[in-house]
C-alpha cells in the first residue's frame, strides 16, 4: 500500500496538472472568463484534493481487505474513477450552481462534462503514476497501514 508522502505527491501532482489542463479547456467549452473558471477550478481542486486523499485511503484499505493487495485491474480502475467522480459531484454541484448563478440542472450538466474530462484524465494519470512510482511489493507490515 502507498505511504502518506506518496499519497500527498500523487494528489498534488494530480490537482496541479489537472488545473493546468482544465482551466483553459473550461473557458473555451463553458464560455466563462479566466477568473470565473480559475476560481471555480481552484475551489474544486481543494475539494477534490481532500476527497482524493480520503477516498484513495478508504479504497486501498477496502482493496486490501477484499483482495489482499492494492494492485488494480483495468475494471477496478474504471470502478475506482467512477466512484470518485460520483462522490465529488455530490460535494461540488451545489457550489457550482451558487457561484455561477445557474440552476442545479445546469450545474449538473456542467458537472457531468467536468466529470467526463476528469474520468479520462484520472484514468490516464493513475496509469502513468503507477508506472513512474510503482507500488512496492514487499513493504514491511508496519508501513502498509
Amino acid at each position: 500500500m502507498r505511504n502518506t508522502l506518496d499519497r500527498i505527491r500523487h494528489t498534488l501532482g494530480f490537482e496541479f496538472i489537472g488545473l493546468l489542463i482544465f482551466t483553459p479547456f473550461a473557458m473555451l467549452v463553458f464560455g466563462y472568463n479566466m477568473f470565473e473558471m480559475g476560481l471555480m477550478a481552484v475551489v474544486g481542486s481543494i475539494i477534490a484534493t481532500v476527497w482524493n486523499y480520503i477516498y484513495n485511503l478508504l479504497f486501498d484499505h477496502a482493496m486490501v481487505k477484499i483482495r489482499n493487495n492494492v494492485h488494480k485491474t483495468t475494471l477496478i480502475r474504471v470502478l475506482h474513477a467512477g466512484l470518485f467522480e460520483g462522490g465529488l459531484l455530490v460535494f461540488f454541484l451545489p457550489m457550482i450552481a451558487w457561484y455561477l448563478e445557474i440552476t442545479i440542472w445546469e450545474a449538473f450538466t456542467m458537472g457531468m462534462a467536468m466529470s467526463a474530462f476528469y474520468l479520462c484524465y484520472a484514468f490516464v494519470y493513475n496509469l502513468i503514476y503507477d508506472k513512474v512510482f510503482p507500488i512496492p511489493d514487499n513493504l514491511p507490515q508496519a508501513q502498509q497501514t
